[in-house]
């Protein structure tokens, strides 16, 4: 199955949160600050400025969260991704 972004709408996967451990303990995923890195998967037809396999910071608490064949996505407008990471 695929997922082609509408209009300004960009799919992007999110960078993924690594396993913390403090001392001997363990942080859980529901523990840690959500990142807001990711790579952008595909683009809508209006997006400018972006284009695929770049990462991107987003807003934090912006995009509509999917999965799709066990891998968790985002799709977000482009107004919502803050910055090109140039490497």
């Amino acid at each position: 199955m695929k997922i082609r972004p509408l209009k300004n709408k960009v799919l992007l996967k999110p960078e993924e949160v690594k396993e913390q451990k403090i001392g001997n303990l363990y942080i859980p995923d529901t523990a840690q600050e959500k990142k807001t890195i990711g790579e952008i998967i595909a683009i809508g037809p209006e997006v400018e400025g972006i284009k695929v396999k770049d990462q991107v910071l987003y807003s934090k608490y912006s995009g509509t969260e999917v999965e799709l064949e066990g891998k968790k996505l985002i799709i977000l407008e482009e107004d919502d991704v803050i910055a090109v990471i140039e490497k």
